[in-house]
C-alpha cells in the first residue's frame, strides 16, 4: 500500500533530441527510454525481445520438421510432407532476408492428404506450422517497421529546423547572404555585427507587447508554459528541440509576442554550453528580429561560447565594446549573472583574451544588512552574553543523522511498515501475494512499453513545433515513473478517486522530484561546519542565529525554480494516469473463476455525482481490491518531503532556500502555478525578511521524539476496531452497510414504492455512503500518522516549517506533526528535556486541568488545588489507563490528558521532582486571540476586559459572556411570544456559541455561523429537531448582535477593512499590505478562469482563482481582508515571541495562538509573550496600513481621477478612532495567555 495520494522506444525521434554525452545514459535520464542505451530499465530491450522470440520460433520449426520426417517414415502421404516442407522453407525465409508469400498446395494433393489417420494428424501439424508462419510474418513486419524508424533517426535531426524564419526581409536576406558566404565571413564576425546593430532598447510596440517585461513580468498562460517547456528541454538535453520550437514560434507574429528575452537567453545559454556558435548566432538573429536588446545574460552566453571555441581576440573586443556602448558593465557578467564554476571559467577565458589584465571581481560580500524594524532591533543587536540553545546531540551524532536524511532524500521515497493488523500467512494470503507479485511484473513491462510509446507520440508533436509533454516525460527515469505509477495504483481507494485529483497529484510529484539538486559533496562539507553551531560538544567564535552562521559560510544561493502552470501539471498527470489505465490489466479469471483467461482492465473510468457535480473517477476493479485485501501487504510509501527530517533542517536564507537538504521548498506555500507571492517576496529587500526567515528556522530546529507509552495504547485500540469517542477511527468493516429489507436500495425500482419513500431511501443511502467515506478517510489519516510514529520511535526527528500567504506557520510534514488533533499532539514530546525546577510540576498540574476543560473560570491556584484533589485519579490513569477508573477519558483532550497524567506520575514519584527531567510540552492558549488583537487595535476597554487583556483575579470567558448576552435577548423575545425563543429555553450554552464567536473575527458569515450553530444543536439529544433550522437562524442573529454591543470598536475596524478592500478590488487590484515584521502579503483571490485539458479518457475542466490576468474577486477580497489581516498580526506576535524565546535559550513551538515550551520555562515564555504583544500593538498599525494602501493604490496620476480611487482615498484617510485602553496593563494580565 502507498501513502502517496497517493517496450517501445521513441525510435521515431532523432538524435537531435538526445542529450549530449554517452548514449548509455539515456535510460537513466529518462530521455527516450532504454532501447539503444547500455543502461536499460528492463532486462532486454523490446527489439531484442522480439528477435529472441523469432529465434525461438525458428527452433520450434526445426523441431516440427523433425516430427514431419518421423511421420513420413511411418508412411505418411508424400504430398503432405512436401506441403510441410514448403511451409518450413517459408518460415525460414526471414533468416535469409527474404519474405515470400505462402504458396497454396495443389487441390489434388490436399485431397490425398486427407485420407487416413496419418493424413489427419499431418493436417493438424501443417495447420500449426501455417499459424506459426503467419505469426512470424506479422512479427517480422513489426520488426522491419522498427528498424525503418531506426534508419530514419538520423533524418529526423535534419527535420528539426535550426535556421530561423525571420519576419524582417532585410534581416532574412542578410542571414541568407552570410550563410552563403560563410567561408569568407565567419559566424563570429556576423555575431559582432549583429550586436552592433541590435536595438539599444525595445521599440515602443515591443515595449507595449507582452514580449518581455523583465523579471517582474507575470508570465501567465502560454508564456509561463513556454518558459517551463524550454527549461525542461535544457534539463533533459533536448536543446535542438527547444531551438526548433523557438524558431516555430518566432516565425509567426502572433506567437512571437509570447516570447520573452529570458526565453531567447535560455536557448542561447544552451548552445553556448555546447560551443555551438552558429546556432547561437541564429538566436541572436531572432532576438534582433523581435526588436529586443541583448542583456548581460545574452552577452555572457556569447562570450562563454567564444571561450569554449578559443576565438580570436578581435571578435571578443568588438563584443565587449558593444556591451559597454549598451551601458552594461563587464563586472556585471561575473556578479549579476548566475553561472556555474565551469561557465564562469570559460567566460573569464574569453574576456582575458581581449583584456589579459582583467581580474574578475570577487563574489560580492553583501554589506551587513540589518533589519530596520523597531520590533526586531533587540533580536539583531550584538550581545556577547546571549546564549542560544544547543541540541543535546554531539557533532558525530548529528553528522550520522545528516547521512541518513541524505539517503532518504536521494531515494525520493521512504517505505515504512504499516500498523495494520498482520494477518496469518494462510494459503490464501500467500497465493494472493504471489498473484500480486506476478501482476506487478507484467505491469512494469507494460508500463515501460506504454511510456515509451507515449514519448514517441509526444516527440512527433514536438517535431511539429507544438508544446508537447515530451521533455516533461523525460525528466524522470522510466524506472522512477513506473514505480510512482504502481504506488498510485496501490493507494487508490476502493470507491475510486477523481481523475482531476489524481492528475494533479501525479503532475506535482514529477515537478517536485525533478527539482532535486545534486551538490551532495559540497553540501556535506558546509553542513558539517554549520553543525558546529548546534552540536552539544562544539563551539563557535561568537553566538549568532543559524541563518547568520550559514550565510557566513559563503553558501551560494540556490537557483530559483520556475513554477509550472497548473495546466501543465494537470495535463502531465492526466497523461501518466492514462498510461496507468492502459497498462494495468489482469486476467478475467480473478473476477470470474470460470471465465476465459482474457485480460481486463484493473482501472475503470466512470462518472459519478459528488456535491451535485458530475466528475470522472478512476475506480479499481472489485476483484483487484479484494486481491489487495486478501494479500494484506503491510507497507506504506511516502515522499521524502512528506515525512519529518532525521537531521536539523537547513536554515531559511531566502524565499526559496531552506528546510530540506536536496528538495527545494518554498518559504511561502501557494497554489501551484501562482507567482504573485513569490514575486512580492523577491522584490522585497532581503533584510526585511530576516524576521520571518529566522522564526521559521527556529521553529524547525526544535527536536522531537515519539511518546512511546501513548503510542502503544493507541495502537492497541487501532488494531481492536478503534474507538471513535477517543479519536481512534474504526476500520471500514465497522462502517454502516446499505439498508436491507424494506429500505433496501433495490426497492426503489418497484412500482408500488411511492416517490416520497424513494426519496427517503436515497437520502438514507447517501447518508450511509457519506459516513463510510468519512470513516475511511479518518482511518487512512490515522494509519499514516501511527505508522510514521512507530517508524520514528526511538529516533530524534525535526519538523521543518514554512508559512502561508498570511504569514501563519505550518510544518512541511503533512501526516505527522503537532498541528493535528488531540491524538496527534499526544504522540509528540520534546527530544531535549529540562529539569522541572521549583515551579515546573505546578505548571504540569495546571496544564492537565486546562486539558480537561474544567475550571476555565477559576484561578491558577484553584486549578492546582483541583489537580491535587484528583491526584489519586491522575495516578490511576497513569498506571492503569485501560483497566482502571479511566478518569482521563472524560477530558476534553483525553490523550493529551493521559500523557500529562503519566508525566505527573513520573515527576511526583521521582526522588526530587524539581530535578526530574521533563520532555513534556506545556501549552499556553490565547483567550480568543482574534478578539484580543481587535481590542488592542481599537484600544477598546470593554472588549479588552472580555478577552483578558486587563489584569483580573479570575479569567474572563468571552464565550460565556456572549452566551449570557444571547440569553438576555432570548428571554426578552420569549416574553413577547416569539416561539423559537421559547423553544430555546435552557439550551443556550457556552458550547453552542463558542465556535461562532471564535470565528466571527476571522470573517465567518451569518450563513457559516448558522451552520456551526445548527451542528451544535443537532448534538443536543433533548432539543426538538424540527426547530433546528429556525433556531440556528435566530441564534446566529443574536450572537452577531451581542458581539456588536460588546465589541463596538472591533466591528468598526472590521467594517473599515472590509470597505477598503471592496474599493481596492473595484480599482482592479488585489489587496496588498506588509506585516509589522516586513512580510509582503497579497490576497490571491481573482475571478475564476476556466482551464480545459482536452482528449484522452475525458476532458478535464478546472477553475483557477490565482490567475492574476483576471480581475479580482471583489466578494472574496472584501470578506477575506479582515480575517487575513488579523492572521498576519497573530503570526507576527508568534514570530516575535519565538525569536525572543530563542534568544533566552528556551525551546519554543506554536500552533498559531497556542504556544508550547517546557514546564520549567512557562513563566519566562508568558513574560515574553505579553511584552511582545504590547510592543507589537504599540506600533501605529492601522495608520501604517492606511499610509501603505494610499501609496500603493492612490498615488498613480493616471488613475487619480477614477471615482473608485477617490472613494478609496476618502475611506483610507478615515482611520477608525481608538479608545482609551492602556496597553501596558497587558503585561500584568495573568490570563492573557494561560
Amino acid at each position: 500500500m502507498s501513502a502517496v495520494r497517493w517496450g517501445r522506444g521513441a525510435a521515431g525521434f532523432g538524435r537531435a533530441l538526445w542529450p549530449a554525452g554517452t548514449p548509455g545514459l539515456l535510460a537513466e535520464e529518462g530521455a527516450l527510454g532504454g532501447v539503444w542505451g547500455c543502461k536499460r530499465s528492463s532486462t532486454a530491450s523490446p527489439c531484442e525481445q522480439d528477435r529472441r522470440k523469432d529465434w525461438g520460433h525458428a527452433e520450434l520449426l526445426e523441431v516440427l520438421k523433425a516430427r514431419v520426417r518421423q511421420l513420413q517414415a511411418e508412411g505418411m502421404a508424400e504430398v503432405t510432407v512436401k506441403r510441410v516442407a514448403k511451409r518450413v522453407a517459408v518460415a525460414r525465409a526471414p533468416e535469409a532476408g527474404g519474405a515470400q508469400p505462402p504458396r497454396q498446395a495443389p487441390a489434388g494433393a490436399k485431397g490425398a492428404g486427407a485420407k487416413g489417420a496419418a493424413a489427419t494428424l499431418s493436417s493438424r501439424w501443417a495447420q500449426k506450422l501455417d499459424s506459426d508462419q503467419q505469426l512470424m510474418e506479422k512479427r517480422k513486419q513489426r520488426l522491419e517497421g522498427k528498424l525503418q524508424k531506426h534508419v530514419e533517426k538520423g533524418a529526423w535531426q535534419k527535420q528539426l529546423r535550426l535556421e530561423p524564419r525571420l519576419l524582417s526581409r532585410k534581416l532574412a536576406s542578410q542571414l541568407q547572404h552570410w550563410e552563403q558566404g560563410a567561408p569568407r565571413s565567419p559566424w563570429e564576425e556576423q555575431l559582432a555585427q549583429l550586436l552592433q546593430e541590435a536595438p539599444h532598447r525595445l521599440s515602443s510596440e515591443a515595449a507595449a507587447a507582452p514580449a518581455d517585461r523583465g523579471p517582474e513580468s507575470r508570465l501567465e498562460g502560454q508564456q509561463q508554459r513556454l518558459l517551463s517547456f524550454f527549461e525542461c528541454c535544457l534539463l533533459t538535453g533536448h536543446l535542438p528541440l527547444a531551438h526548433h520550437v523557438l524558431v516555430t514560434h518566432h516565425s509567426k507574429s502572433q506567437q512571437q509576442r509570447l516570447l520573452t528575452l529570458s526565453m531567447y537567453n535560455m536557448v542561447m545559454l544552451g548552445w553556448a554550453r555546447q560551443g555551438s556558435f552558429k546556432e547561437l548566432t541564429y538566436v541572436f538573429f531572432m532576438l534582433k528580429d523581435a526588436g529586443l536588446a541583448p542583456d548581460l545574460q545574452s552577452y555572457a552566453a556569447a562570450l562563454q561560447c567564444m571561450g569554449r571555441l578559443d576565438q580570436d581576440a578581435g571578435t571578443i573586443r568588438r563584443c565587449l565594446k558593444q556591451m559597454a556602448q549598451d551601458g552594461l558593465q563587464l563586472q556585471g557578467l561575473f556578479t549579476a549573472v548566475p553561472l556555474s564554476a565551469e561557465e564562469r571559467a570559460e567566460l573569464l577565458r574569453a574576456v582575458r583574451k581581449a583584456k589579459p589584465a582583467f581580474t574578475p571581481p570577487r563574489p560580492p560580500v553583501p554589506p551587513p544588512q540589518v533589519n530596520t524594524s523597531p520590533l526586531l532591533r533587540e533580536i539583531y543587536a550584538k550581545d556577547p552574553a546571549v546564549s542560544y540553545p544547543r541540541l543535546h546531540l554531539s557533532l558525530k551524532e548529528l553528522q550520522g543523522l545528516f547521512q541518513q536524511q541524505l539517503r532518504v532524500e536521494m531515494a525520493t521515497t521512504i517505505t515504512v511498515e504499516s500498523v495494520e493488523k498482520v494477518p496469518l500467512l494462510t494459503k490464501e494470503v500467500l497465493h494472493a501475494r504471489k498473484t500480486l507479485a506476478g501482476l506487478r511484473t507484467r505491469w512494469r513491462t507494460a508500463l515501460y512499453r506504454e511510456l515509451q510509446e507515449t514519448k514517441e507520440s509526444e516527440a512527433h508533436a514536438a517535431r511539429e513545433g507544438r508544446l508537447s509533454l515530451f521533455p516533461y516525460l523525460c525528466l524522470l527515469s522510466e524506472k522512477e515513473v513506473v514505480r510512482m505509477l504502481l504506488q498510485t495504483l496501490q493507494a487508490l481507494p476502493a470507491q475510486g478517486e477523481s481523475l482531476l485529483f489524481l492528475a494533479h497529484e501525479l503532475g506535482l510529484r514529477v515537478f517536485k522530484r525533478k527539482q532535486l539538486r545534486n551538490e551532495v559533496q559540497e553540501l556535506e562539507q558546509r553542513y558539517s561546519k554549520y553543525l558546529h553551531l548546534l552540536a552539544s560538544d562544539t563551539q563557535v567564535a561568537e553566538p549568532c542565529l543559524p541563518r547568520q552562521h550559514w550565510e557566513a559560510l559563503g553558501v551560494p544561493e540556490a537557483p530559483h525554480e520556475q513554477p509550472w502552470p497548473m495546466s501543465v501539471v494537470v495535463q502531465l498527470g492526466k497523461q501518466l494516469a492514462e498510461v496507468l489505465v492502459r497498462a494495468a490489466q489482469m486476467p478475467s479469471s480473478l473476477a470470474a473463476p470460470r471465465s476465459p483467461g482474457t485480460l481486463i482492465p484493473v482501472l475503470y473510468h466512470v462518472y459519478s455525482f459528488r456535491s451535485f457535480r458530475q466528475i470522472g473517477i478512476l475506480k479499481p476493479h472489485p476483484a483487484f481490491t479484494q486481491l489487495l485485501e486478501t494479500a494484506a501487504e503491510r507497507t506504506l510509501t511516502f515522499e521524502s518531503t512528506d515525512v519529518p527530517m532525521l537531521c536539523p533542517p537547513l536554515p531559511w536564507t531566502s524565499p526559496h532556500s531552506g528546510a530540506f537538504l536536496l528538495s527545494p521548498t518554498k518559504m511561502m506555500r501557494s497554489v501551484e502555478g501562482s507567482q504573485q507571492h513569490q514575486l512580492l517576496l523577491e522584490r522585497c529587500p532581503p533584510a526585511e525578511l530576516h524576521g520571518a526567515l529566522d522564526a521559521l528556522t527556529q521553529l524547525g530546529n526544535c527536536a522531537w521524539r515519539v511518546n512511546g507509552r501513548v503510542l502503544d495504547l493507541v495502537l492497541q485500540l487501532f488494531a481492536d476496531k478503534g474507538c471513535p469517542r477517543l479519536g481512534v477511527p474504526a476500520p471500514p468493516s465497522e462502517a454502516p452497510r446499505p439498508p436491507e429489507g424494506r429500505r433496501a436500495p433495490s426497492r426503489c425500482l418497484l412500482p408500488e414504492v411511492s416517490p416520497a419513500e424513494k426519496a427517503e431511501m436515497r437520502r438514507e443511502l447517501a447518508r450511509r455512503l457519506k459516513v463510510a467515506r468519512e470513516m475511511q478517510s479518518l482511518r487512512a489519516d490515522a494509519l499514516y500518522r501511527l505508522s510514521l510514529a512507530r517508524h520514528l520511535r526511538h529516533r530524534v526527528f525535526w519538523l521543518p516549517h514554512n508559512m502561508d500567504f498570511r504569514g501563519r506557520t505550518y510544518p512541511c510534514s503533512p501526516h505527522f506533526n503537532h498541528l493535528g488533533s488531540d491524538l496527534a499532539r499526544a504522540l509528540l514530546e520534546f527530544a531535549q528535556g529540562r529539569p522541572l525546577g521549583p515551579h515546573g510540576l505546578n505548571w504540569l498540574k495546571i496544564h492537565l486541568v486546562n486539558l480537561t476543560g474544567l475550571k476555565k473560570r477559576e484561578s491558577l491556584q484553584a486549578r492546582r488545588d483541583y489537580a491535587d484533589e484528583l491526584m489519586e485519579d491522575i495516578l490511576d490513569s497513569a498506571d492503569r489507563p485501560m483497566t482502571g477508573r479511566k478518569w482521563w477519558m472524560e477530558a476534553d483532550e483525553p490523550w493529551q490528558a493521559l500523557a500529562c497524567c503519566m508525566e505527573i506520575a513520573r515527576a511526583v514519584r521521582a526522588p526530587d521532582p524539581a530535578a526530574y527531567v521533563s520532555h513534556f510540552p506545556v501549552h499556553q492558549d490565547g483567550s480568543c486571540n482574534g478578539l484580543q488583537h481587535y481590542a488592542a487595535l481599537g484600544r477598546d476597554s470593554v472588549g479588552a476586559a472580555s478577552v483578558n487583556l486587563l489584569p483580573s483575579d479570575l479569567p474572563q470567558d468571552v464565550y460565556s459572556e456572549v452566551a449570557a448576552q444571547v440569553e438576555v435577548f432570548r428571554r426578552q423575545d420569549a416574553e413577547q411570544g416569539v416561539q423559537v425563543a421559547q423553544v430555546l429555553e435552557g439550551f443556550i450554552s457556552r458550547k453552542v456559541v463558542k465556535q461562532t464567536v471564535m470565528t466571527v473575527v476571522y470573517g465567518v458569515t451569518r450563513y457559516g455561523g448558522r451552520l456551526q450553530i445548527e451542528k451544535r444543536l443537532r448534538e443536543i439529544h433533548d432539543f426538538p429537531q424540527d426547530f433546528v433550522w429556525e433556531a440556528s437562524h435566530y441564534l446566529v442573529r443574536q450572537v452577531f448582535n451581542s458581539l456588536q454591543e460588546m465589541f463596538s470598536g472591533t466591528r468598526s475596524i472590521q467594517r473599515w477593512l472590509t470597505e477598503s478592500a471592496r474599493l481596492i478590488s473595484h480599482t482592479g487590484s488585489a489587496v496588498e499590505w506588509v506585516t509589522p515584521l516586513g512580510i509582503p502579503i497579497i490576497q490571491p483571490y481573482h475571478r475564476d478562469s476556466k482551464v480545459m485539458i482536452k482528449g484522452g479518457l475525458q476532458s478535464l475542466t478546472f477553475s483557477s482563482s490565482v490567475d492574476t490576468s483576471q480581475k479580482p474577486n471583489t466578494l472574496k477580497q472584501k470578506n477575506g481582508f479582515p480575517p487575513n489581516f488579523i492572521h498576519s498580526l497573530d503570526s507576527s506576535h508568534m514570530m516575535l515571541t519565538a525569536l525572543h524565546c530563542y534568544r533566552k535559550g528556551l525551546t519554543f513551538v506554536s500552533v498559531h495562538d497556542c504556544f508550547w515550551t517546557h514546564a520549567a520555562d512557562v513563566a519566562v515564555m508568558n513574560q515574553v509573550c505579553r511584552e511582545q504583544f504590547v510592543r507589537l500593538h504599540s506600533q501605529p498599525i492601522l495608520h501604517n496600513l492606511s499610509r501603505f494602501l494610499i501609496e500603493r493604490f492612490c498615488s498613480d496620476p493616471r488613475t487619480s481621477k477614477s471615482i473608485w480611487v477617490s472613494r478609496l482615498m476618502d475611506t483610507l484617510l478615515s482611520v477608525p478612532k481608538t479608545g482609551t485602553f492602556n496597553l501596558e496593563q497587558v503585561k500584568h494580565s495573568t490570563y492573557f495567555f494561560s
